[in-house]
């Protein structure tokens, strides 16, 4: 099953632990997946004397990691290959201590304080490229506080559970029998989630005081940090997750000088280079409020952490724009959707919409084609936005039927999952009633700037302005990347604002205008 690359490979991730972990397989000899998962883990286990292999009976398909014959509180119910083999192995170098995906001191601090009695289930699909960061996220937070166990549940195995519960959507996550997450979301989100569910015992808060803080972890930021910090001045990024919104890209085909590569291991790129300086990364972390006023700017952080420097450099970025018509909260990953690489192949044979006309949209549609019985793609505007060469390839697709000048007013279900959406002719009027089973929500961005509103002007979308280097009115505040009003909103743009915007910093800082 595992090549012989792959083999050295474990070798030498295993080749120093300190504990010995036990995979303990109960599974039963007739189920149609045994000789599948019982020779995947046994391959595993040979590459380290440090782990084995120990053979229970039982009536479904499941493994928990030991260590040291003691439960760790992680349970795979899936055979974790394809994206979610990373996730096997880290849950033993975690257990072990190691790995770079291991948050800091402050937010385990935050883990271990949780002091409720919590199981997760997380539904994933092993083609699922948003599934293992949940995953190994949520495996984390369990090894942490022994208060936690997590069952990881292949949806495609366990396919009458995932039915019984009407999941559409992956991951899926549920907490003590309660839908607690839909979709991609980092392990500081998941943090604030299961605190606000289920309540936290009070945690220190630490002060910490820099020359420079950047506020976001995407390009921008990070090239932000790393230009202040060569600088030679003391320099924190904080951020929920190094990479921002660009770990969510799944293809990358226009940074000059890199004619490919995926968005993970772009954002992979951002933190080896960003390590390379002494930045303080203060990721998994949500700022609740930013105090500009006067001289020191303060950020308060969730969990009551402050972070206090006279220069700010806001790079929070944009995230997807939601339709906001009734009916979208109540069926989010029970027919409405996000994400068509992750979630379309729930809608194998179905009829779908794509709401979104652009780049985005257009690409969603011709993927789920392929899928799909037929794809309706509406588009608010006239015409649609979306790359000349992508429009031609829609028009040859038999299945993809395109609508123009309609707007989404509501999405429609029977309680449990969606059965069609409203939309309005925006010449006419008149409301239609379309009869489909899912709905990909492909709007675009919007600007993160909610922190700055009560200090700063936005335009009328959301967006900070800036002069032409980053500046805002607020002196000692400054803006880079999709979260200003700067003009296309691209990577390599992104990287370049955030450079000169730490330039233009720390030129006002030399001149004593901080």
């Amino acid at each position: 099953m595992l090549d012989n690359a792959i083999k050295l490979q474990l070798r030498e991730i295993f080749s120093d632990l300190n504990a010995h972990y036990t995979f303990l397989i109960a599974v039963h000899p007739t189920h149609p997946k045994y000789d599948e998962l019982v020779d995947m883990l046994r391959e595993v286990s040979l590459s380290s004397e440090n782990i084995s292999c120990e053979m229970v009976q039982g009536s479904e398909l499941k493994f928990d990691i030991l260590r040291n014959n003691a439960a760790t509180g992680i349970t795979f119910k899936a055979i974790p290959g394809g994206h979610e083999f990373t996730s096997l192995l880290l849950a033993v170098l975690n257990a072990d201590g190691k790995g770079k995906n291991l948050p800091d001191e402050y937010t385990q601090r935050r883990i271990r304080a949780i002091e409720a009695k919590i199981h997760i289930d997380t539904f994933m699909s092993l083609e699922c490229t948003n599934c293992p960061d949940v995953v190994q996220s949520l495996n984390i937070i369990t090894m942490l506080n022994p208060n936690i166990t997590h069952s990881i549940i292949d949806g495609a195995i366990y396919n009458e559970q995932a039915d019984k519960l009407n999941i559409q959507a992956v991951p899926t996550v549920y907490a003590n029998g309660e839908l607690l997450s839909v979709g991609r979301a980092t392990l500081g989100e998941l943090l604030n989630k299961i605190e606000e569910k289920f309540g936290t015992a009070k945690t220190t808060g630490d002060t910490k005081e820099y020359d420079v803080i950047v506020a976001g972890g995407g390009p921008a930021g990070v090239t932000a940090a790393i230009y202040s910090a060569r600088k030679g001045l003391n320099v924190a990024i904080v951020a929920q997750r190094i990479g921002g919104q660009v770990n969510e890209t799944q293809g990358i085909e226009n940074i000059t000088s890199l004619p490919y590569t995926t968005g993970k291991q772009f954002a992979e790129n951002l933190r080896k280079h960003l390590q390379e300086y002494p930045v303080d990364i203060l990721e998994n972390r949500t700022i609740e409020k930013i105090e500009t006023q006067g001289g020191i700017k303060t950020l308060h952080i969730k969990g009551g952490e402050l972070c206090k420097a006279p220069i700010i450099i806001a790079a929070t970025g944009a995230s997807w724009r939601k339709l906001n018509v009734p009916g979208e909260e109540e069926y989010t990953g029970r027919g409405v959707a996000f994400c068509p690489h992750c979630d379309g192949p729930f809608y194998k044979g179905k009829e779908v919409a794509v709401i979104g006309g652009g780049n985005s949209g257009v690409e969603a549609a011709i993927d789920l084609a392929a899928i799909c019985s037929k794809v309706t793609l509406f588009e608010f505007a006239d015409t649609l936005k979306a790359d000349k060469i992508l429009q031609e390839k829609l028009r040859t697709l038999g299945n993809v039927k395109t609508i123009t000048n309609c707007q989404t007013t509501r999405i429609v279900g029977d309680g449990e999952k969606v059965t069609g959406i409203i939309t309005k002719d925006r010449s006419s009027g008149t409301e239609t009633h379309h009869a489909l089973q899912g709905v990909f929500v492909q709007i675009g961005l919007k600007a993160n700037s909610e922190l700055f509103a009560e200090n700063l002007e936005t335009t009328a979308i959301g967006e900070i302005p800036t002069d032409k280097n980053g500046r805002t009115k607020i002196k000692g505040l400054y803006a880079a990347g999709d979260v200003t009003d700067v003009s296309y909103k691209q990577i390599v743009i992104a990287m370049g604002e955030g450079a000169k915007a730490a330039l233009a910093a720390f030129e006002d800082r030399m001149h004593g205008n901080v």
